[in-house]
């Protein structure tokens, strides 16, 4: 027992030799010392039990008058929840008839001597346990009270957990950690810029980093050749429950590599870090192209664990009686698509009604849909349009039972895919569809880029410093939204968990790339000039990856938003309840950086 507690990291440097986690029937007749706040006090006349917590776990202790010195006991009496105290005693069982099988510590509890408050505590807005109903608001605003609370302080050690694993297997592999700034240049990669004002330099700003984009290339101009580094990166954009204002990511670099290697790289390290949590992650990994992720699943970050795939019915429909089929069938890169939502069929008129404005939501202008009732009834307003043979094909193709309802998007092959892409993944929801375990795998070669209409020019797909597959060139000429690029996306349940690509180290290639997306030439030297410059001084082909640290912790703990997994998130608005920032500054702050408010 001695050596067992040499080695305990409770006993270095501690008002406790245990933590209220860890004591088991092993340990009965041992004497200890706990410290933690006091979560239950339950007074049986004469006894007085506590349940004492810390960041392992709770512990039953026992106030009794003829164990307890004197002064244990009033305290015993006085004592509140949420008052930090110090316990010394013995570890006894409980007796089997009193054994908590709720409570890890259940069959055993603590004899108090001695005790000690070492500060009191004001009453809690909300009870500090598992399973609150509590506002979120309200738990932003006293953060530092929820987190007390043993499943946020899991969530907490999780993601330390986890990324203390990313960072070992990195190690292991010959990376090497690099810090880069923080106030840097405005390159903007995207999102809006958080930008910050120069003191020395009145009109003259930083921008806080969307991602270490640029500065990791030039590492690999510079030689360092495997570089990573746990990235704070900051983006002004709207936000929601998988996104921040400030978030981090595991970013990851490789120089004289092609993307294979890359990527089995990164197969290595992922499988590595998860299975120090208890998670399998079987490689290599599934690839799946982006088309052929779109077409099939309506998304470019899949959940495969369940089915409700895409079909493709437009040569079902080439001569129906219904327009909107029949026109979208007809004209070139158009589509009529369908997925079938088994159960939904059995749903009321009113409320497969509704379900038009979830797909509006996701870009849709109408909602065609036919419910196959479980009397062997149709229910539809476009079924009369159809012949007996194309409603026969029709369930041929969607396998078809009473009780399914089918639903349609018809128009242009992106649009309609992402239609039902979001439909899909609401009906699983709302059908609460089985998803266990969870799912792995990459998406590649995404398009190069997408068409603009806003702005009227090309964008890059992932960023423009994305090296296209050089064999498609040609096609810069001649379709550009054509062209597929040196890229892959870690998916993980659905979403994208981090995401890559091999980069242009070719000056004249890169500043090609930018006029192509609308830069002039003196435009792109006088924002990436020094990335331009650096090409030029033999860079060596490079690409690299980026994990998406909160998303990934979310979904190992199985919650549905970031905010569980950071101890200080912001709201959906990008305030921070708990010190209310963003706030006002004084007007001689804002006179020492040269700015002024209108």
């Amino acid at each position: 027992m001695a050596d067992a507690q040499a080695i305990n990291p409770a006993n270095t440097h501690s008002m406790h030799t245990r933590t209220c986690g860890e004591l088991r029937s092993a340990n009965i007749g041992e004497e200890v010392t706990l410290t933690g706040w006091v979560a239950r006090r339950r007074d049986h006349g004469g006894l007085i039990f506590c349940d004492l917590r810390d960041r392992e776990g709770l512990t039953q202790i026992n106030f009794d008058p003829e164990h307890s010195d004197g002064e244990a006991f009033k305290i015993a009496e006085t004592m509140r929840p949420e008052w930090p105290i110090r316990v010394h005693g013995v570890v006894r069982s409980r007796g089997e008839d009193a054994v908590n099988p709720k409570l890890a510590t259940g069959e055993i509890e603590v004899l108090v001597d001695h005790a000690q408050v070492l500060n009191r505590s004001k009453t809690p807005p909300f009870q500090i346990e598992d399973g609150i109903e509590t506002a979120e608001e309200t738990r932003l605003r006293y953060r530092y009270l929820d987190l007390r609370r043993p499943e946020m302080a899991a969530r907490l050690r999780l993601r330390s957990d986890f990324t203390f694993a990313i960072r070992s297997a990195l190690h292991d592999r010959a990376f090497t950690e690099v810090e880069t700034p923080a106030l840097f240049k405005s390159t903007p990669e995207g999102a809006r810029d958080f930008v910050v004002p120069s003191r020395l330099q009145p009109g003259n700003f930083y921008a806080l980093p969307q991602s270490p984009q640029l500065l990791k290339q030039l590492l690999m101009v510079g030689g360092v050749e495997r570089y990573y580094q746990v990235a704070k990166c900051f983006r002004d954009e709207d936000l929601r429950a998988d996104r921040q204002p400030e978030f981090t990511q595991v970013d990851i670099e490789m120089s004289f590599v092609e993307q294979d290697d890359v990527m089995s790289q990164i197969e290595d390290v992922l499988a590595n870090a998860f299975s120090q949590v208890g998670v399998e992650m079987p490689t290599p990994l599934r690839r799946i192209s982006y088309w052929d992720a779109m077409d099939t699943y309506g998304s470019d970050k899949p959940d495969t664990r369940y089915g409700m795939t895409l079909v493709d019915l437009t040569d079902v429909f080439a001569g129906c009686g219904f327009k909107v089929f029949a026109s979208a069938a007809s004209t070139e890169g158009h589509v009529v698509k369908a997925i079938n939502a088994k159960g939904a069929g059995a749903w009321p008129r009113a409320q497969i009604d509704k379900l038009a404005k979830t797909a509006a939501t996701f870009g849709a202008k109408g909602l065609a849909w036919i419910a196959f009732r479980e009397d062997g009834s149709v229910n539809s307003p476009i079924v009369k349009f159809f012949t007996d043979e194309e409603m026969d094909e029709l369930r041929r193709r969607m396998d078809v039972e009473p009780g399914d309802l089918v639903m349609f998007a018809a128009g242009p092959r992106r649009e309609s895919d992402e239609i039902l892409g979001g439909m899909r993944s609401h009906m699983a929801d709302a059908l609460d569809v089985p998803r266990e375990g969870h799912d792995f795998l990459w998406v590649v070669d995404f398009p190069l880029f997408h068409w603009d209409e806003d702005g009227q020019r090309y964008e890059a797909e992932h960023q423009p410093f994305t090296l296209p597959h050089l064999d498609e060139l040609h096609l810069l000429d001649e379709d550009p939204l054509k062209m597929g690029s040196c890229t892959y996306d870690f998916v993980m349940d659905g979403f994208e968990a981090g995401g890559g690509g091999m980069r242009i180290h070719d000056a004249e290639l890169q500043l090609k790339m930018l006029e192509f997306m609308g830069f002039t030439e003196e435009r792109a030297r006088a924002q990436f000039g020094f990335l331009m410059e650096a090409l030029e001084f033999g860079a060596p082909p490079m690409g690299g990856f980026a994990l998406g640290l909160d998303r990934v912790c979310m979904l190992l703990a199985g919650t549905d938003s970031i905010r569980d997994v950071m101890a200080f998130p912001k709201t959906s608005s990008g305030s921070d309840l708990m010190s209310a920032a963003p706030s006002e500054v004084s007007l001689a702050q804002l006179k020492e950086v040269g700015l002024r408010l209108e």
